[in-house]
């Protein structure tokens, strides 16, 4: 299992950072898709509700333009696909955000953060989940937080982890229809950091059975799955300790759009990120270790492998001798015409190969 993202090289292994080259000398606010191209069309879809009913639909043209003035209603924007600029341009421009924001959305390398543009907060995380073949998708999650209102812009990677927000809004369960729209984006960065820990489940499974392999039968391929599940931990610690910031500024209540009632559960998110980090912190120490181990098991293998070559070695060495001296040719040799003469050699070469695997085990040096 491997990080899903852009793949080069021979190994497939993912870029740690993605390549901006080709917005070098563009001036600020230019729209460059940065990331995984999708041959997806973007869908943008809405959900409007209140403690009274929700209604959905799908935007199919851009002419259909919102404009929040109805603070007793609450609109979820969900914007998946980044890579059509023309349509993320006119979408940004007809609710207002600052171009550096819309070139932010587009750029899928940004580390997560927040930034206050007074009627609005602009808010970037991580959203990581579990593909089909066991690999971690990562995909950038923008959300703009509005007065009444939250627009959320995807990768457009094929589902995510929003579903259970979404069965809530339409069959009402919970406080969230009832809430503003400070709680539904809590909701969504809580869904994004409850998903973390479900990746963590499925690394340390991982862990544990490559802990096994290395203590057990460590072989070339181990080292590589150690440095991929290491890999894996840059891209989850890129991904959270940032994440630790967003979340305590909101805390902190630095802005009018974040209500008092929403501050108790974005401490409980707070201690959820602290607690994915400490995890992806003990996961990055083990594999350290396991890696060090791996190596001793190497050096005493071959420890093994040189002292049992220097037993026979040196077993065979009186032995040699013992052939060596019957083995020339002088003529007066008192021993040559002993009828058990040849019987009486090979007896005294396991004599002394007898003794010696008693002395050497003896010494404990077997």
């Amino acid at each position: 299992m491997g990080i899903r993202e852009r793949k080069t090289g021979v190994n497939h292994m993912p870029r740690i950072i993605k390549e901006r080259s080709k917005k070098s000398g563009l001036p600020p606010g230019t729209l460059v898709h940065i990331g995984e191209k999708s041959d997806r069309e973007i869908k943008i879809t809405v959900m409007d509700y209140n403690e009274a009913g929700v209604e959905e639909k799908e935007i199919k043209a851009l002419k259909e333009c919102f404009y929040y003035t109805d603070t007793s209603i609450v609109s979820w924007i969900n914007v998946e696909g980044l890579h059509e600029i023309e349509i993320i341009r006119q979408f940004g421009d007809c609710h207002g955000l600052h171009p550096l924001v819309m070139e932010d959305i587009v750029n899928t390398d940004q580390r997560p953060k927040m930034e206050d543009f007074g009627d609005y907060l602009y808010i970037v995380l991580k959203m990581l989940r579990i593909g089909k073949d066991q690999e971690i998708v990562t995909e950038q999650v923008s959300l703009i937080l509005g007065a009444n209102f939250v627009i959320s812009y995807q990768e457009g990677i094929q589902g995510d982890v929003f579903n259970p927000i979404r069965e809530r809004i339409r069959n009402g369960k919970g406080r969230i229809r009832s809430m503003k729209a400070d709680y539904l984006a809590y909701s969504l960065m809580d869904a994004v950091v409850d998903n973390y820990f479900v990746v963590l489940e499925g690394v340390g499974e991982r862990i544990e059975d490559l802990e096994e392999e290395v203590m057990t039968n460590p072989a070339p391929e181990t080292v590589r799955k150690i440095h991929r599940l290491k890999r894996d931990m840059i891209f989850l610690r890129k991904a959270v300790w940032p994440l630790r910031e967003v979340i305590g500024a909101l805390e902190r209540r630095e802005t009018p759009l974040v209500s008092e009632a929403v501050v108790v559960y974005l401490r409980d998110v707070y201690d959820h990120t602290i607690q994915v980090i400490d995890a992806v912190e003990t996961y990055r120490d083990m594999l350290s270790g396991m890696l060090d181990i791996y190596l001793s098991s190497l050096s005493n293998r071959m420890n093994e492998v040189m002292k049992f070559l220097t037993v026979i070695g040196t077993i065979f060495l009186p032995l040699t001798f013992i052939a060596g001296v019957y083995g020339m040719n002088f003529q007066f040799m008192p021993e040559l015409r002993w009828h058990w003469g040849y019987f009486a050699s090979l007896w005294l070469m396991l004599a002394v190969a007898a003794l010696m695997l008693f002395y050497f085990k003896r010494k404990k040096w077997l």
